[in-house]
């Protein structure tokens, strides 16, 4: 299997990160090949066993077929009935298990009969569960090999377990956001609807485990007119598209499924956890086969469930856990089958998709009376690196919009740009105020006009690699006090300035000096900075307009 771009150089920074430490995380969103990423990561790394957990019987399944498909060796299952092999000639390299059968039965359970110092590498997949104590338990046992490589792998985890899970893992890896994803062309856009429902009230419900509580929130749902609420605008939204919807309940389910039934006979299927094996594997191959248009599911869909052709998510059960919101959207945001692999270029991706039957995943809430409760939207999703500030704005946005579909992109750039420019007049005013000043440092973000990333929380205390430090440098930025994610964010702006032909930075910061645009073109500015100099380090007079011919700007590479 051919590793696309982001997914070789997931490989590769797990790799370096082993050198320096013994755990580490790799962030990759839903749809974006995680399961093929670590599957060649154990393909090329592993001198010794692996042993990976999961904790759904559908991704063990799909990692065994993955490695196997990857490595050409057929891993063993450790899961109920299923045991891995144990005598000396029939071990596999590979074993997998679930993180229920691994804590089963007494004295330490499963896991026991697993010596910890025949594995080399445990991975650890939807690693944003690795603080709860059955999975402590699993990571403690194997650690007891002082040699041990462990890999966390999860898709969007909640901004309060990343400092949680930066103390399960000595470092952060690979972080390729959702928000990469769709911009490199690899996941659809994403389009987001509130649609207000009279009567719905949330404020009531109890929080449970940090999400709303389940039993509460069944009986808001399950009202009558709830149900109507929510059935009438979605048969109108979905028209004729495959669409997902996750309930609150069984009976919740149950419910809008007759619904939509009612309206049109045979459209919809609902599947929930008591469903029989077999009836599911059947639903889910009509589903595919598009004998039915709506599979209403009660957290059977959340993981290890693949099905491009989903154009709408209805998002029937609302949430905290941005961690869960993600797997649910992540359903829908894959695009359709063969449409972008073997292309080089972002461009091409993206525009075969916007061409295609599937252009977008739209994706729709239900609000109403929140009351103290903040639930999760997309933006909160689509925001890895935009402020809490950004997110709400971009989220005020959609809500205002009144049932019209919104480009979440599109509307977060928005709200970034709003509050780029109102910090822009507060920084402007300060400076106004200020008769005289002293030399002073230069802030590299001021100068490029950046609104600094959030810090995520296993990020914190981290410094810059030498890499990223050298690089820096080189352009003329002090790094002595810059935080690893500043860091980051200011390696992404110059690579980006060099991809797309901008000014350097040392050329923004002459730029801007003299009032110039400092995202000018890199033949532009050496032009403006010539007539500079010709003029005495003095701003000219009249535009600068005459053609000269610069040098190719210095290549530069990513430093992680």
């Amino acid at each position: 299997m051919k590793l696309r771009p982001y997914q070789t150089a997931a490989v590769e920074a797990v790799e370096d990160a082993w050198k320096t430490g013994d755990s580490t995380l790799m962030v990759l969103p839903t749809g974006t090949g995680k399961t093929i990423v670590f599957a060649h990561i154990l393909d090329r790394m592993v001198h010794g066993r692996a042993m990976v957990v999961a904790h759904r019987e559908e991704l063990i399944w799909q990692a065994a077929d993955k490695i196997e498909a990857v490595t050409g060796e057929k891993p063993d299952v450790e899961m109920a009935d299923f045991k891995a092999a144990h005598s000396f000639w029939g071990k596999a390299r590979f074993v997998i298990s679930t993180v229920q059968t691994q804590n089963a039965g007494r004295n330490g359970g499963r896991m026991e009969r697993f010596d910890p110092h025949e594995f080399a590498v445990l991975v650890v997949d939807e690693a944003h569960h690795a603080t709860a104590p059955t999975y402590r338990r699993i990571i403690d046992h194997y650690r007891q090999n002082p040699a041990l490589k462990v890999l966390g792998c999860t898709a969007t985890p909640d901004r309060h377990d990343e400092a949680a899970l930066g103390q399960v893992f000595g470092s952060c890896a690979y972080d390729y956001e959702i928000v990469d994803a769709i911009g490199d062309g690899w996941l659809v856009p994403i389009r987001q609807r509130a649609v207000a429902v009279d009567g719905l009230d949330y404020s009531a419900v109890r929080t449970t485990a940090g999400d709303l509580n389940g039993a509460d929130l069944a009986r808001v749902m399950e009202y009558e007119e709830t149900l109507h609420g929510i059935a009438s605008p979605t048969l109108d939204l979905a028209a004729d598209r495959k669409t997902l919807l996750f309930a609150a309940s069984v009976a919740h389910a149950e419910r809008l499924c007759e619904i939509f039934n009612r309206h049109r006979d045979g459209c919809a299927r609902f599947v929930t956890g008591t469903t029989p094996k077999e009836e599911r594997r059947a639903m889910f191959a009509d589903y595919t086969a598009g004998r039915f248009q709506i599979l209403c599911n009660v957290g059977v869909a959340t993981e290890g469930f693949d099905e491009p052709d989903i154009a709408i998510v209805v998002m029937a059960r609302p949430t905290k856990s941005r961690a869960l919101y993600a797997q649910m959207a992540g359903r829908g945001t894959r695009p359709l089958p063969g449409l972008v692999d073997g292309l080089a270029e972002a461009a091409d991706r993206r525009g075969r998709i916007d061409a295609s039957a599937k252009p977008y995943l739209e994706i729709v809430d239900f609000v109403g009376n929140a009351g103290r409760h903040k639930l999760v939207m997309s933006a909160d999703i689509l925001g890895g690196n935009y402020t809490d500030d950004v997110i709400a704005r971009a989220r005020a946005a959609t809500e205002s919009a009144a049932g019209a579909p919104v480009d979440m992109l599109d509307a977060l750039a928005q709200a970034e740009r709003e509050i780029a420019e109102q910090h822009e007049r507060t920084r402007r005013a300060a400076l106004r105020a200020k008769a005289t000043y002293t030399a002073r440092t230069v802030d590299p973000f001021d100068v490029m006009h950046l609104e600094p990333w959030r810090e995520r929380g296993w990020d914190k205390a981290r410094p810059l690699s030498p890499k990223m430090t050298a690089l820096l440098e080189k352009q003329g930025i002090d790094t002595r006090n810059l935080s690893y994610t500043q860091g980051r964010q200011l390696c992404a702006e110059i690579i980006r300035r060099f991809t797309e032909r901008r000014c350097t930075f040392k050329q923004a910061r002459l730029l801007s000096k003299f009032g110039y645009d400092p995202d000018a073109t890199f033949d532009e500015a050496h032009r403006i900075i010539d007539a500079i100099s010709a003029n005495g380090w003095q701003r000219p007079p009249e535009p600068v307009t005459e053609p000269v011919t610069a040098p190719e700007p210095e290549p530069v590479e990513m430093p992680y």
